[in-house]
């Protein structure tokens, strides 16, 4: 298994993800290099792959949308995302199944 980049923030986690925007189905995928793979099928335009990563990860976690916000590399595929109400372990036991 490989590891997932992440830090336990105040009231949650912040991981680091990696974006293919334009795939052929939304879905999280395995962890590559430290960072979780996250498929979307929007296209990087106006913030749509933004949202839609948002909410890929919202279901993953199995959190609100609003819990879920992009920290960093907004424009780019590599991001950091902040999860609110979600542990170490919670991310350690959903990033196993994948």
């Amino acid at each position: 298994m490989v590891s997932l980049s992440f830090r336990v923030v105040p009231d949650g986690v912040r991981i680091v993800v990696r974006v293919t925007p334009r795939a052929g189905q939304t879905k999280v995928g395995t962890v590559k290099d430290g960072r979780l793979g996250v498929r979307v099928t929007a296209q990087p335009v106006d913030g749509a792959a933004n949202v839609a990563v948002v909410r890929t990860l919202a279901a993953f976690f199995d959190v609100g949308r609003r819990a879920v916000r992009v920290v960093s590399g907004e424009t780019g595929r590599n991001k950091t995302v902040e999860i609110t109400g979600v542990t170490e372990s919670d991310v350690a036991m959903r990033i196993r199944d994948v």
